[in-house]
């Protein structure tokens, strides 16, 4: 066995090469978060920008240049507010917003009860596993409070990204319904019932609300607070210009479509060329599960001191922290917004 002093001593010594490793991962994450934001803000500005220009600049060839300028800057102006307003509401992201994002029809109340019971569950399953009383609350705490909201964030974000990938089909909807002479508000009413889920879903409750009396401005602000993504961003904006100061809706829609279809062809170029480096990333962070298992099967008295001595689990508490933390940096770092 292990010396008391020594046993202190090292675990003291991987308690503070932890908290500094984590520190140096904090500060890395931040500035590379930080830097991806202002670069997502200046592309989106550029981007919408253009896109609401695209339908002046037929006016600009014909000698109307003071319209575009106008169109350009109420564009401008509309943008500067939603980033604004995007500002101050950013940290005010509440659970009942994201149990909206990812489409789950429960209360916060109901949330919680299954969240308290899929706690005690993995907590019953780490007891049985004849594992340190020690450990009980952290996972306890783990399966109440991180694993149901992992879950949700990642529904949430399979759902932004199946109405990002069907939008662009419903958006040329609209372009052709507003250029054989629909109006705006029934070409609405036909995504909602014609487009599968969950484009159908948000345009629906876009038409009810303006059944009951809001105007389209407001119930696109509400669709942004259920689907924040930037192409319903992007629609709002041009829906909210068109509004204001006229102008052929089709054609600035149909720029829109394309800047859409551009960003997806983007989005699949950027996966191709990444795949290989996302596989070997997975491989070297299954390698040492996969080590560990087969020394388990070859030598399990060599791993059993892992599993038996005190030590040993604090050291692979520590060795899947790290792990952990590092896998949620480098996710952070090779998530482009464009």
């Amino acid at each position: 066995m292990i010396d008391a002093g020594l046993d202190q001593t090292v675990i003291l010594l991987i308690g503070a090469i932890v908290l500094a490793m984590l520190a140096t991962f904090g500060v890395v994450a931040y500035a590379v978060l930080r830097a991806a934001k202002d670069t997502q803000r200046r592309r989106r500005l550029s981007m919408v920008t253009a896109t609401g220009a695209g339908g002046a600049r037929q006016g600009d060839k014909g000698g109307d240049r003071g319209a575009a300028a106008n169109r350009r800057r109420a564009v401008q102006q509309r943008l500067k507010e939603l980033e604004e307003q995007r500002k101050k509401t950013r940290r005010k992201v509440t659970l009942r917003a994201d149990l909206q994002q990812a489409g789950l029809r429960m209360t916060v109340r109901t949330y919680f009860i299954i969240s308290f019971f899929v706690g005690v569950l993995v907590t019953l399953i780490y007891l049985y596993m004849d594992l340190p009383m020690l450990g009980a609350i952290p996972v306890f705490l783990v399966g109440f409070l991180g694993l149901p909201r992992f879950v949700v964030k990642r529904m949430s974000k399979r759902r932004r990204a199946r109405f990002t990938f069907l939008f662009a089909d419903a958006v040329d909807v609209i372009v052709r319904g507003v250029q054989s002479g629909l109006p705006v508000n029934e070409c609405l009413n036909i995504i909602a019932r014609e487009s599968p889920e969950p484009v159908g879903g948000e345009f629906r409750q876009v038409v009810e609300g303006i059944k009951i009396g809001l105007t389209l401005n407001e119930t696109m602000v509400r669709a942004l607070d259920r689907m924040p993504t930037a192409e319903l961003k992007f629609f709002a904006v041009v829906l909210s210009i068109q509004q204001q100061t006229g102008g052929n809706l089709a054609e600035t829609l149909s720029n829109l479509s394309g800047v859409l279809r551009d960003r997806k062809r983007m989005d699949d170029k950027i996966k191709a060329m990444t795949a290989e480096a996302r596989m070997t990333a997975m491989i070297i962070g299954s390698l040492p599960f996969v080590i560990s298992g087969l020394l388990a099967v070859v030598s399990p008295d060599y791993v059993s001191l892992l599993i038996t001595d005190t030590l040993g689990n604090y050291l692979i508490a520590t060795g899947v922290g790290m792990m952990g933390v590092g896998v949620l940096v480098m996710n952070r770092m090779i998530a482009f917004d464009y």
